[in-house]
């Protein structure tokens, strides 16, 4: 009855852990861009707001002792502290400029280019069906591009920069922490106020810090509102994924992102009302069905990796 009850327990714990990530992961998206939309928010000061949201609360934790801080020598981590801002900032600049679809798909191109960094910088090499799904993302992605009723040049030249970069940092993440001994949140507990430091001495060459548009301006309380709940909801997507990550299987994770990327895309197009050609439709799904199997066929490998380890003498 006690070990019932245990796992009943748990698997509230879990279904709660899921469901704040989902909802997180799919309001950030959508509060950042309807500031951008209906308010003129300035986008950087939004990300550098984010970064110090997301220390603050990271601090908070520790002193809860939600997880224990590692003493990291700031010099190891400065370049990716510098690929962090880049990330976001492009990242948000292109949610700023494109359409959510757009956005969105144009994050799916992150996996052939970790892919690429990989074979080419770290001598990774990858099955044939791995890279045969690259295919259906890549012309899923292309197709939507070509045929966006709402295409925005400057926008898909911010979303190629954070393709990129997000690519640069998800790929020096990895060996970092594996160099350092950390886990993502130890990571992070130092990352984001560097971040925050860096990204503070470049916003006021960018934007203006006063008067209108700026972040000491006469902004309404419903702005003021916004900004601070999506200042929360960001760093609860950093905290839900760690907790994720750490409590739920490589499938779990995986299938639970590919059903927010479905939800985040019928919700841009039903909240902004862009418009939307049949081209685009078949772009989406030939991506989906790019990123489903790759996920398909990389746990299945994983898998078989696994059990061979497991049956050596």
């Amino acid at each position: 009855m006690t070990l019932g009850l245990h796992d009943l327990s748990a698997n509230r714990r879990l279904a709660g852990g899921l469901l704040v990530n989902l909802l997180a992961s799919i309001c950030i998206v959508f509060l950042n861009k309807w500031i951008y939309v209906h308010y003129g928010f300035p986008n950087m000061t939004l990300t550098l707001l984010h970064f110090v949201a997301t220390w603050l609360g990271l601090y908070a934790c520790q002193k809860m002792d939600v997880f224990a801080p590692k003493s990291l020598q700031p010099q190891k981590i400065v370049w990716l502290s510098l690929s962090f801002c880049g990330f976001v900032v492009f990242t948000n600049l292109s949610l700023q400029n494109n359409s959510i679809g757009s956005y969105q798909l144009a994050k799916a191109m992150t996996t052939p280019v970790i892919i690429a960094l990989q074979t080419a910088c770290y001598q990774k090499s990858f099955s044939t069906r791995i890279k045969l799904t690259l295919v259906p993302i890549t012309v899923g992605v292309a197709l939507n591009s070509l045929y966006d009723l709402s295409f925005n040049a400057l926008g898909m030249i911010f979303a190629s920069l954070g393709v990129v970069v997000t690519s640069l940092y998800q790929v020096w993440v990895g060996s970092k922490q594996k160099e350092l001994q950390v886990n993502s949140m130890q990571l992070l507990y130092y990352q984001a106020p560097m971040s925050s430091v860096f990204l503070g001495a470049v916003v006021p060459w960018f934007e203006p810090l006063s008067g209108d548009g700026g972040l000491l301006g006469p902004w309404s309380p419903a702005v003021l509102v916004m900004v601070m709940l999506s200042c929360v909801v960001a760093f609860l997507v950093n905290l839900s994924i760690y907790w994720i990550i750490g409590n739920t299987s490589a499938v779990t994770y995986n299938m639970f992102g590919h059903f927010k990327f479905c939800i985040t895309l019928i919700g841009g197009y039903l909240l902004f009302q862009d418009p939307l050609s049949l081209n685009q439709v078949l772009g989406m799904l030939c991506t989906l069905a790019g990123i489903l199997s790759y996920t398909h066929f990389k746990l299945s490998e994983q898998e078989a990796g696994t059990s061979r380890l497991t049956q050596r003498p």
